[in-house]
């Protein structure tokens, strides 16, 4: 397999799944919770360094960086996902702070509405699964799958 089959699997593998991550929200309707966002950082990341790895010409220093940070970025979502299937089953404390809009210069009754109308998402509680693994679970698996291919095509680039 060559580096730049490798590249568009993990890559791709990203894609999907962050795509995949914004269905279940906006057309499934399962709001994220805190944890889930900070899983979907990573995979933009790794999107847009899968972009420049295919699409720019680069000499061998810049490819090993950027083949190194897409590595970086697939580990780093698979250690949030792993975190955050420790919540889920609760091996261990998520966040104790949520996420909200910005309050400032909004009157009483506009904050109660914002509290009022906020979804509240927890991070211990699992909204969906399959074959008994939450998202956040498969998650961690496909994105250190995508961290091999990474891996492998760093190791393609002499």
């Amino acid at each position: 397999m060559t580096r730049n089959s490798l590249v568009i699997l993990a890559a791709g593998g990203s894609l999907a799944l962050l795509l995949g991550a914004l269905a279940f929200q906006h057309v499934g309707g399962l709001a994220p919770c805190k944890l889930c966002i900070w899983q979907r950082w990573p995979h933009g990341a790794a999107i847009a360094i899968g972009a420049l790895v295919l699409l720019v010409p680069l000499g061998i220093g810049a490819m090993r960086l950027l083949l190194g940070a897409g590595l970086l970025a697939a580990l780093i979502t698979a250690g949030i996902g792993g975190y955050h299937t420790g919540v889920e089953r609760g091996w261990w404390e998520g966040p104790s702070s949520c996420t909200a809009g910005s309050t400032s210069g909004m009157s009483t009754d506009e904050l109660m509405d914002q509290i009022m109308s906020a979804p509240l998402v927890r991070c211990d509680e699992v909204p969906w699964e399959m074959l008994g693994l939450s998202m956040a679970s498969w998650n961690t698996l496909a994105s250190l799958l995508f961290a091999v291919f990474w891996a492998m095509a760093l190791r393609r680039t002499a």
